[in-house]
Formats: C-alpha cells, structure tokens, sequence
C-alpha cells in the first residue's frame, strides 16, 4: 500500500515540474513575439501614413500641372528644369515676384507653388499660388511619427519627394523597404546612411537643387519624374 502512495506522489511531483516547464516556455513564446508584433505593427502603420502622403502629395502636384499646364512664361531654363512642374520653393526667382510671402527659406513639400496658377494681384500677378493653403482647401499634414518633413525637388535628375528620419527604430528602415517593393522599378529608392556620413542624393550640388539624406539618416524617395541622365538612384540598373 506504501509503494502505491510513493508512486502516485512520484508521478504527481513530475506532472507539476512538467506543467510548470511548459508554463515557462509558453510565456518566453509569448514575450518574444510581443516585441516582433510591436515592431511589425509600427511598420505596417508607417507604410499605410507615408503611402497614403505620396498618394496626396504627388495628386496635388499633378492637379496642379493638369489644370494650369500653361506656366509663368518668365520661367527661364534655370529656374525650371521640368515643365510645367513647380519649381523648388526656395528657387531665388521668388525674390523678385511679389509672392506673399518671398522666397522660402526651404524646399519643403508644404511649400511648394503651383507655376501655373498665378493666384497674386502684384503688378506682375506672377505670385505662383501655393498648393497646399486655405486657398487650396488642402492641407499637408504633419509628417508621420519619427520621420522629418517631406522634401521637394525639380531639378537636373528629375522631380521627386523625399522623407527622412533619424530614429533608430527597426521599424522604420522595414517599412521604406516595403514601399520600395510596392513601387514601380525605379520608381522610388532608399538612401541609408546610418552609421555614414552625409550624401548628396541630387547631381546638382547648389541650391536650390542640391538635396541630402543626411548624415546618420535613412531616406526615402519616390520618384514623379526619373531622366535617363541620373546617376544618384541606390537601385542597380535604374534608370
């Protein structure tokens, strides 16, 4: 009757340190996933915000080329490398027009102007209207969380937007390969210079038409105009 008891304790011990080695593996499962599903989730909502800017700013831009293709014709080669696109908003052309306000200190998205669409009442009306303004009704939003501003170029290589971050956050460089793969070929590409100094990702290398992913960032860019002249895109065989 003893030896029944004894082994009934024996199996009964086993059956706990057994529970207790699965409940402790179950819960090391279970924490690292977490991590992995957090990180996933920040790259999926980044891919969905910095998408859906693409998708607001480039159809702005391409409202604004369609309705008013006829531009400011004092535009010179110098100013406007891409027709009837606008121009960059820090361009000095602006200094001279009685735009409201003058020329921009930056060439940031939120700045661009519509060259065809004079919107002033200067002597010469050539005050080229904002896109995004109370004007407009249309608003750039801020840009998603962790990135910098959106930047806009028109120049030598092409027009493009570009957005950059300098945060450390993994999530970040999944979801600018995951935009990069839902592109077109050659239609976007990303600059990473973690860990690297500053590149100039434009031929040009003096404002207005100079753009940088700076130093320690990781950039990403989607391409509205690609000439077969550029020799600054990351992906090999483009353009």
């Amino acid at each position: 009757m003893s030896v029944t008891i004894n082994h009934q304790s024996g199996s009964a011990l086993i059956y706990i340190l057994i529970a207790v080695a699965l409940l402790a593996a179950l819960t090391v499962s279970m924490m690292e996933p977490a991590g992995q599903q957090t990180q996933s989730q920040t790259s999926t909502n980044l891919v969905s915000e910095v998408g859906g800017q693409i998708d607001f700013i480039t159809s702005a831009i391409s409202e604004c080329v369609l309705t008013h293709p006829d531009q400011d014709s004092e535009l010179t080669a110098t100013e406007q490398k891409n027709a009837p696109y606008p121009i960059n908003p820090k361009d000095s052309y602006f200094d001279t027009q009685s735009a409201d306000p003058l020329s921009d200190t930056d060439n940031n998205a939120e700045h661009i102007r519509c060259p065809g669409n004079p919107g002033g009442s200067g002597s010469n009306n050539q005050d080229h209207a904002r896109i995004f303004s109370g004007a407009s009704g249309k608003f750039l939003p801020a840009p998603p969380n962790l990135m910098n501003t959106w930047e806009y170029y028109n120049g030598a290589d092409g027009v493009f937007i570009m957005i950059s971050s300098d945060k450390t956050d993994a999530a970040i460089a999944n979801a600018f390969a995951k935009l990069d793969d839902k592109a077109s070929e050659c239609e976007a590409d990303v600059i990473d210079r973690r860990g690297l100094g500053a590149y100039d990702v434009t031929t040009e290398a003096a404002d207005p038409f100079v753009r940088s992913c700076g130093a320690g960032q990781i950039c990403f860019r989607h391409w509205i105009i690609l000439k077969p002249t550029v020799t600054k895109h990351q992906d090999a065989g483009c353009p």
